[in-house]
C-alpha cells in the first residue's frame, strides 16, 4: 500500500524526528507530514509511518519510537533515537534515492550511521552531554537545529509546526551535503587507486584534478608515496600527504628553503622556472605548468630523502 502519511509528535521538536523527516519526505514525497499526539494518528496502519511517538518499535508495523522500556539498542548496546531507527530501516533506500551507486551503499550507510546518526542518537538519549564538545557545545548540529524552535513566549497558533517546517530544509541541507561528500570520497578513492597503479614505484602521485586522496593512498598501502601533484585551475599544485586526519604531520615536508616564497624568489630557491608560490607551512606549492610542478616535486623528493 502507498504511504500517504508520515506521523510524528506535535509540540516542540528535537533533531531526531526532524532528521527522520528528512529521510522519509525524500522517500515518500507525496505523503502528508502530520505532527500530532492524537491516538487516531499514532495507531499503526499500512498507509502511514509513525516515528518518535507511539510507545513501541516495530518496523513491520512501520512504527519507530524509542522512548519505551526496554528501549531499542544497537548490537553494541548504544541506544537508538528515532533517527537511528529510521536510518537503519530506510537509509539504504534513501542513499539510492540520492543516486549513490549500489556498490557503495552499504559502506556509506555504515559510515553515515557512525559519524552522523549515532551522535544524534546518543545526545537525544542523554548518553552523552553536549558540554563534552567544550567551547563548541552550542554549535553541534542537534543544538543548532533546536534553536530554530519558537521562543518560550511565542504563543502564536501552530508556531511549533511552522518552526518545524522552517527547520526541515535546513536539516535536509546538512544531511544531503554529508551524503554527497561521502559519495564523492568513494569516487575519489577509486580514482586515486587507479592513479597509484599507473604511478608504479614513483614517490610522486599525479592526479587528474584536486580530490581527497589520503584514504586511497592508505587503502592501497602506498607507503612509498611522499607527494601529490594535480592541476588547479590554470596552475598545478604540489601537496604533501598528512599522516592522519587529526594531525598536520606529513610524510615529508616541502624543502624549508621554499617557505613563504613567490615568483622569482621561489624560482631562484627551487631552481625551477615557473614556480609561483610555496606556503609558509611547507604543505603546498604552486607552479604554472605540469612540467614545472613535476620538477619541483622531484626536487622535494630528493630533499626529503
Amino acid at each position: 500500500m502507498t504511504i500517504t502519511h508520515l506521523v510524528t509528535h506535535s509540540g516542540g521538536f528535537h533533531a531526531d524526528e526532524l532528521l527522520s523527516s528528512v529521510i522519509l519526505t525524500r522517500l515518500f514525497p507525496d505523503a502528508q507530514l502530520v505532527r500530532s499526539r492524537d491516538k487516531g494518528w499514532i495507531t499503526p496502519a499500512a498507509d502511514r509511518i509513525i516515528y518518535d511517538v507511539g510507545g513501541r518499535f516495530d518496523a513491520d508495523a512501520q512504527i519507530f519510537d524509542h522512548h519505551q522500556r526496554p528501549n531499542p539498542l544497537r548490537d553494541d548496546g548504544q541506544p537508538y533515537s528515532s533517527f537511528g531507527l529510521i536510518w537503519a530501516h530506510y537509509g539504504r533506500d534513501y542513499l539510492l534515492a540520492m543516486d549513490v551507486p549500489q556498490h557503495d551503499v552499504a559502506a556509506i550507510h555504515a559510515s553515515f550511521d557512525r559519524g552522523f546518526v549515532l551522535p544524534v542518537d546518543l545526545l537525544d538519549n542523554g548518553a552523552v552531554n553536549a558540554s563534552e564538545a567544550g567551547p563548541f557545545a552550542g554549535l553541534t548540529l542537534p543544538v543548532l537545529l533546536e534553536t530554530l524552535k519558537p521562543v518560550f513566549d511565542d504563543r502564536a497558533e501552530a508556531a511549533d509546526d511552522r518552526a518545524f517546517m522552517v527547520a526541515l530544509p535546513v536539516a535536509r541541507a546538512f544531511v544531503e551535503a554529508q551524503v554527497r561528500l561521502k559519495a564523492a570520497k568513494f569516487r575519489a578513492e577509486a580514482m586515486v587507486l587507479a592513479a597509484i597503479k599507473a604511478t608504479g614505484e614513483s614517490r610522486i602521485l599525479e592526479l587528474p584534478m584536486g580530490m581527497p586522496f589520503r584514504a586511497g593512498v592508505e587503502s592501497a598501502g602506498a607507503d612509498h608515496l611522499l607527494f601529490v601533484v594535480h592541476p588547479r585551475g590554470d596552475d598545478w599544485a604540489l601537496t604533501t600527504i598528512r599522516t592522519g586526519d587529526d594531525t598536520f604531520d606529513t610524510r615529508a615536508d616541502l624543502p624549508a628553503a621554499w617557505a613563504g616564497l613567490t615568483d622569482a624568489a621561489l624560482e631562484q630557491a627551487s631552481g625551477v622556472k615557473g614556480a609561483k608560490f610555496c606556503h609558509n607551512g611547507l604543505f603546498i606549492a604552486v607552479a604554472d605548468s605540469r612540467d614545472a610542478i613535476l620538477q619541483m616535486a622531484e626536487r622535494a623528493v630528493i630533499a626529503a630523502e
